[in-house]
């Protein structure tokens, strides 16, 4: 259903489209799902919460920002002003469908960039979402030596000075949360030691619209094992309640 998708740099973005078996869109909910730092579309978590869906009736689109995983470009370019720019070239595609974005750790910091001012994303989920950029490069890459060292010591993550700027550049995406006015779930780990907690509650506390927090406890970051199944029955649930019919008001005589 999907042609090609490019970001305004011309590089093919690799999807996954999970079809909800209803032909064309016509207005119907799709669910795009981006990842965070170092990963891709592939993850556990994105491909339980894909088949979840699915099981529901809800049409997902699972895609790997440029130079991650199998999309096009260099992983040395991945940071936050990019990536939303690969968000934007999904969602020009979506022509159609009612869109949820999805985004995991960075991936959410990028949701709350583009759902700040693109009216194109109509509901906003946070998993493990990032807030402070800049001080979680410092946190977790503040001692390797760009151009050098590899992110978690992985040997096609190179850290980037161009990633580390870009980072102390956007810095927080917490003074954009007051714009986000849409429907929006935050799903956090209590035992989340790469994001903390206290992101999602700082963003509780600022969002502009209807908000929702759910803290798992014990779950890590990436929502290991049987917590990635947890975590996608509570989206879908959530999805489906924004789509259930309102109750009819009955005036009394």
């Amino acid at each position: 259903m999907f042609d090609d998708i490019r970001n305004p740099q011309g590089e093919l973005l690799d999807c996954s489209f999970h079809d909800d078996g209803q032909g064309v869109p016509d207005g119907r909910r799709l669910v795009v799902i981006g990842h965070g730092v170092t990963a891709n579309k592939d993850r556990a978590w994105a491909t339980a919460l894909s088949d979840v869906l699915a099981a529901a009736g809800i049409a997902s689109l699972r895609f790997s920002f440029s130079g991650n995983g199998d999309s096009e470009g260099d992983f040395r370019e991945s940071c936050p002003t990019k990536e939303a720019e690969d968000l934007r070239a999904i969602l020009q595609a979506c022509g159609g469908w009612r869109v949820t974005y999805v985004g995991h750790s960075m991936g959410a910091a990028v949701g709350v960039m583009v759902a700040a001012e693109d009216p194109r994303i109509e509901a906003l989920v946070s998993l493990g979402g990032m807030v402070h950029t800049h001080a979680f490069a410092l946190r977790k890459f503040g001692e390797l030596t760009p151009g050098i060292d590899c992110m978690w010591e992985k040997p096609e993550c190179p850290l980037s000075p161009e990633f580390l700027a870009d980072m102390e550049q956007v810095g927080s995406v917490q003074g954009l949360a007051e714009a986000i006015e849409i429907p929006w779930l935050l799903v956090h780990g209590s035992a989340d030691t790469v994001v903390p907690l206290e992101e999602s509650e700082v963003m509780l506390e600022m969002a502009g619209g209807e908000v929702e927090l759910i803290s798992m406890d014990g779950v890590d970051h990436v929502f290991s094992d049987d917590a990635a199944g947890q975590m996608a029955h509570l989206v879908t649930e959530w999805l489906q309640s924004l789509d259930a019919p309102v109750p009819e008001t009955i005036d009394p005589e």
